[in-house]
């Protein structure tokens, strides 16, 4: 597995990580802890280093079965968490879901390392930008943990420009998690010009237009209960048929190299920048192998471009979320 280097904190990840939001919630069932700590494991053999989890999956589930898996190889592995919702038993203080007040980052911070098993968080993002915080006092709370050895790099997710130069400004940022694929590429606008700028590396989270772009997903494929997917605007049966063409166009480069469209779709946001490391996520250990040799996968000059284009003529696209997630979108 190649490595690449997250931001100013030059933290060394392998070029592909782990997401395994997936392996506990928001698509189904969660796995048993037997299989997800195999299925994590696999990927430590396959060469992936990289591992992220935040506190709100499960909830709190995700964090215990990463920490468990990766123990054994602690020493080896970056582990990425993320704090800044409200959680379960706890006062919602503006009834927006969000809390990013320096106390409860704090607190939630030393519940993550627990559950972990951890003395530090290697990689602590925000999850999403709270309105009624300050940045400078959520990077000023990280930096704070940051001298007390319980992290060790500033990341943000699903900011935009204004919030990452003003949090940077305090507390250097090392990555935005923000999702981008061919599926989706508002981030090319203004935040990857940025995170350039100014050294940040990118972390895309479904790389993959949450399955999509495999080929596995069809105008007709319904979604089993607890799938988040089967609420989202994209995901609507007429969504899926007019975006059709991109995955047509994966298929036939995909069949002509010898690999699969994921792979396919994977290796061209490899090919976007250098700082870039996506996350996909999986429950299945041949889709894991699949995803991971990606990294090995060269993509024509023509091939990239006509994938480009391809997604260029997308029909217009509607938002990621429905209403009530949408808000906590940071732009």
């Amino acid at each position: 597995m190649i490595t690449r280097t997250l931001g100013p904190g030059n933290v060394v990840v392998s070029a592909l990580g782990l997401g395994c939001m997936g392996l506990s919630h928001g698509y189904g069932a969660a796995v048993d802890e037997a299989a997800g700590i195999s299925l994590i494991r696999d990927a430590v053999d396959r060469g992936v280093t990289f591992f992220d989890t935040a506190q709100v999956y499960g909830p709190f589930t995700n964090e215990e079965l990463v920490g468990k898996a990766l123990a054994p190889v602690r020493d080896d592995v970056v582990i990425a968490t993320k704090f800044g919702f409200s959680l379960p038993g706890d006062v919602d203080p503006t009834g927006t879901g969000l809390d990013s007040r320096p106390e409860h980052i704090r607190s939630t911070v030393e519940d993550s390392l627990r559950r972990l098993g951890v003395e530090s968080i290697d990689l602590l993002y925000q999850h999403r930008v709270d309105p009624d915080v300050p940045v400078e006092e959520v990077a000023g709370a990280v930096k704070d943990l940051i001298s007390d050895g319980k992290v060790k790099a500033f990341g943000l997710s699903e900011a935009g420009v204004d919030v990452i130069r003003r949090s940077h400004a305090v507390q250097p940022v090392t990555a935005l998690q923000s999702e981008y694929s061919l599926f989706w590429r508002e981030p090319e606008e203004a935040i990857l010009p940025t995170l350039i700028e100014l050294g940040i590396g990118f972390v895309p989270f479904s790389p993959l237009g949450k399955g999509f772009l495999t080929g596995r997903i069809e105008a007709g494929t319904t979604f089993a209960e607890g799938d988040v997917r089967a609420g989202l605007p994209r995901f609507t049966e007429a969504a899926r048929a007019a975006n059709q063409t991109v995955v047509d166009l994966l298929t036939a480069i995909a069949s002509r190299a010898g690999v699969t469209n994921a792979q396919v779709a994977l290796a061209w946001l490899l090919a976007q920048h250098s700082s870039i490391v996506p996350i996909p996520g999986t429950t299945k250990p041949h889709r894991l192998a699949e995803n991971v040799g990606a990294v090995d996968v060269e993509l024509s000059a023509q091939d990239l471009a006509d994938l480009t284009a391809a997604s260029d003529r997308l029909p217009a696209q509607p938002e990621r979320y429905p209403e009530a997630m949408q808000k906590w979108i940071n732009r």
